[in-house]
């Protein structure tokens, strides 16, 4: 069982190894999410929420997303070493990024996964 994270600044990252090929996000790129949540609590409902609204409004069309409940799937979140819910997993494009929190903190989310430029 993977408790609600306590942490409340909506989300934290915690980022792959930086590649040294490493280019932002273009324009065309399709990005690759996993959100791994637990049941629906509110923490999950409001990470869903807002990774939908993210993705509408940022993302639209170049967003696949793949939500599962780690309590209904668990074979899904076992190989990816999960120490919170709700995660967010983005695959791609590289380099891999993990979101940890109800993802409130749209403009942190929009520049750990280089959409919008630091400012």
């Amino acid at each position: 069982m993977v408790p609600d994270h306590p942490a409340g600044d909506g989300a934290s990252s915690i980022d792959a190894p930086w590649p040294l090929d490493h280019q932002p996000a273009r324009g065309d790129d399709v990005f690759v999410f996993s959100l791994f949540i637990a049941g629906m609590s509110p923490r999950s409902r409001r990470a869903v929420d807002n990774l939908t609204k993210l993705c509408d409004r940022y993302l639209a069309g170049r967003c696949e997303l793949q939500v599962v409940d780690i309590y209904q799937q668990p074979e899904l979140a076992q190989g990816e070493q999960l120490v919170a819910a709700p995660t967010l997993i983005k695959k791609l494009p590289l380099p891999l990024r993990r979101f940890i929190g109800d993802l409130s903190d749209t403009d942190r989310i929009l520049m750990r996964l280089d959409i919008r430029r630091r400012p």
